[in-house]
């Protein structure tokens, strides 16, 4: 009988795994589908089931930890069958942050019959876990309204800056004075009378004077219940009026003893707005033999989430073992930014910037003054610059490094918005003679569009800089409002700067926007820059001629600059200053400066309201004389909502002005609310409060003053060129190492 050669028995082994293994990746490629954003579905099921009176019950578990045999076959069962309407994990859902982590999660979950959020906590952040946190379920820090009760969930993981948590939240609570709250934290700020399973002094809040700040924010808004995770137990504590609970028995390690054990806490509400909780313990052990096996699955199961390669590679090799018998070493997929990459060889000579831009001067906007500062402090480094935007009629008679593009059409009263004709041959013919060794793109369509494709087939990087939130522009468009906000915008957005080799943003939120909206690209935070030092040289006399000539006595004087177009919501301030007027006796004038196709309109409206002796539409003014006008106000008052950033805003503080403005994207990373201006929600009532807080009171609006002055010193246009230097040689150091 002729003996089966060994090697071939391997070989039909590894064979069949190798089958079985592309098969299964497969099957999940084909019928799993991905997931994203899922705290949106949870939140809306969440409101779609309570009304804002009624009573409601829901659910907190801590410390998951990816437990299939006690949390997915256990306590899911039990969770379902408990008649609460949803479930918050308190922390820890996972036990590390990789993409097998989050997956199996998301399986676990899909079991409960019932809404669920998770709490960003140790385990979420691991690993690199916070980015798939933020694409999977959403922000680390968040809230939302349940029946009466107000939901809060903040980062303990050092991830987000506790001070930005601290304001937010301070904000946030300051607003429902009677709502029910109840706040979920990762980590538990105090410490519970028994002691934890392998306690250490990591496991609680950090840093002290971030507890010190909670507790005393928790305190002052009467928080009615803290729910934290991270240590393994059930600890019940009051202190003052709050009620904080440690919850950590839902699938990780205890010792099943009176402290340590497998348990969820339920919380009913009922019509009356009274609270009251109970703890449910669950009564199950894990084998030693089934929590191995638990193990083994998680293992084999993450080898088909993490990536493409090195599922190729294990695939790899068991061929090899087929046929060499040869041990393999399986590499992790690398997480990391690349730190070879080198930019100094581009740091060290001038570069080539090519920019395309659908407006630049003289058009007055953010986006060309930006422009025509950045190419400043850039040429002043030695950079050599080149613009790629529309032709106006007013435009200088003789430029250097600037290609003027002919309009096909031009739109707006007078004509300012120019859509330039990009099928002119001869601009990617400029734009090749100058040979760029990056494109800068300002605008995600038309000549953006362009640009892009200019940099493809120049085979150089090309970088976006987001200025402008295109879904508060639906009125220039003849589509649906909702439909180009919702689908057109956000989605031409997306693919736009996932085209980009980076792309550029002014602020945290707005970065956060596009995570939120699946940009990929590598993002980097620039603020623009402001020519700070301009605004410190005025001469008061300047400004007292110009103070007598506007007829202006003792008044206080509230200056705005804006487009005066309807995404500005310059119809805010008209009837905020109405309101105003009414509510006191102290002189003032608010001078709106700059123009626009609704400046008869605004005009008109000023009028009928017999507004005429305190609201003054100035109109444009030279960007030379800016500075004058600035240092004319004692405040600076603010409503739009489509900023990125609010470059006037910062202009104004360099002028030692306080602001008031309606909260937005480009507004909240600016404004620190009661520190350097105020803040509010795009509510008249709040709004005017402010104003007229800065009107009355001399001593606050300086002192306000003095803080925004400080505040932009950061905002420098020297120190803008230098960092977008940066950005540009990372970008081409990127691209060279492709």
């Amino acid at each position: 009988m002729k003996r089966r050669h060994p090697l071939k028995v391997l070989f039909y082994i590894s064979l069949t795994i190798v089958v079985l293994l592309i098969g299964y990746k497969a099957y999940l490629n084909l019928f799993e589908p991905d997931f994203e954003a899922l705290h949106t579905e949870q939140v809306a099921r969440i409101h779609d089931m309570l009304s804002d009176d009624g009573g409601f019950s829901f659910a907190v578990v801590g410390n998951i930890n990816n437990s299939v045999g006690v949390f997915e076959e256990r306590m899911i069962p039990a969770l379902n069958q408990s008649g609460v309407d949803f479930m918050v994990s308190a922390g820890n859902a996972v036990s590390g942050g990789g993409e097998d982590k989050y997956r199996a999660i998301q399986g676990t979950l899909s079991h409960l019959e019932i809404p669920y959020l998770l709490t960003f906590g140790e385990n979420e952040y691991e690993n690199f876990g916070s980015y798939r946190f933020y694409d999977h379920f959403g922000p680390h820090f968040f809230s939302i309204k349940a029946g009466g009760a107000r939901l809060i969930f903040l980062d303990s993981t050092s991830k987000t800056p506790w001070q930005w948590q601290i304001r937010w939240l301070n904000d946030l609570l300051s607003q429902e004075p009677n709502r029910l709250r109840f706040l979920f934290i990762g980590h538990p700020l105090l410490h519970p009378d028994q002691e934890a399973p392998f306690e250490q002094d990591d496991d609680f809040l950090q840093p002290p004077e971030f507890r010190t700040a909670l507790l005393d924010a928790i305190d002052r808004h009467d928080v009615d219940m803290v729910f934290s995770a991270n240590l393994s137990l059930y600890a019940d504590q009051v202190e003052g009026d709050t009620r904080f609970i440690t919850t950590g028995g839902a699938g990780g390690l205890v010792l099943n003893n009176d402290t340590s054990f497998y348990h969820y806490v339920r919380i009913d509400v009922n019509d009356d707005g009274e609270i009251s909780h109970s703890m449910a313990r669950l009564e199950a052990r894990q084998h030693p033999v089934l929590s191995t096996l638990e193990s083994l699955w998680f293992f084999i199961y993450s080898l088909f989430y993490v990536g493409y390669i090195n599922f190729i590679l294990l695939v790899a090799v068991f061929v090899l073992i087929s046929t060499k018998l040869y041990s393999a070493i399986f590499v992790a997929k690398d997480y990391y930014p690349d730190y070879d990459l080198d930019p100094q060889p581009w740091l060290s000579k001038p570069l080539r910037v090519a920019m395309f831009t659908n407006n630049y001067l003289p058009f007055i906007g953010g986006v060309p003054i930006s422009i025509a500062r950045l190419r400043k402090g850039l040429e002043t480094l030695g950079d050599i610059i080149l613009i790629v935007c529309p032709r106006y009629r007013d435009q200088p008679p003789e430029e250097t490094d600037v290609v003027r593009v002919p309009s096909l059409l031009a739109m707006g009263e007078k004509r300012e918005f120019r859509l330039a004709n990009v099928f002119l041959a001869r601009i990617r013919r400029q734009v090749r003679a100058f040979k760029p060794d990056i494109i800068h793109i300002h605008h995600p369509i038309w000549l953006g569009s362009l640009g892009l494709f200019v940099a493809r087939r120049l085979k150089v990087p090309a970088v976006y800089t987001y200025h402008t939130r295109l879904e508060h522009y639906a009125h220039f468009v003849p589509l649906p409002g909702n439909l180009f906000r919702n689908l057109i915008s956000h989605e031409l957005i997306k693919r736009f700067a996932n085209k980009c080799d980076g792309v550029i943003v002014p602020t945290d939120s707005t970065e956060e926007y596009l995570r939120m909206i699946g940009v990929k690209s590598p993002t980097f935070v620039q603020p623009t820059g402001i020519e700070y030092q301009t605004f410190q040289e005025v001469d008061d006399g300047d400004v007292r001629k110009l103070r007598d000539s506007l007829g202006i006595s003792d008044e206080t004087v509230f200056v705005s600059v804006s487009r005066l177009s309807n995404e500005k919501n310059i119809d805010f301030m008209i009837d905020a200053i109405e309101e105003l007027r009414r509510r006191t006796d102290r002189p003032f004038r608010f001078l709106m400066i700059g123009e626009g196709h609704q400046h008869e309109r605004l005009q008109q409206r000023i009028d009928e309201l017999g507004l005429q002796d305190c609201f003054t539409l100035v109109g444009s003014i030279p960007p030379d004389d800016m500075a004058t006008w600035y240092h004319l106000g004692d405040a600076f008052l603010f409503a739009s909502k489509s900023e990125t950033q609010g470059m006037v805003i910062l202009e104004a503080m360099a002028a030692g002005l306080p602001v008031v403005a309606v909260r937005s994207s480009g507004i909240e990373d600016v404004v620190r609310h009661g520190y350097n201006g105020f803040k509010t929600p795009e509510k008249q009532d709040q709004w005017c409060d402010h104003v007229q807080q800065l009107l009355e009171d001399d001593t606050l609006r300086q002192e306000l003053a003095e803080h925004a002055l400080a505040f932009s010193a950061d905002y420098s246009v020297e120190q803008f060129a230098r960092d977008m230097r940066e950005i540009y040689a990372l970008t081409l150091a990127r691209s060279a190492s492709r």
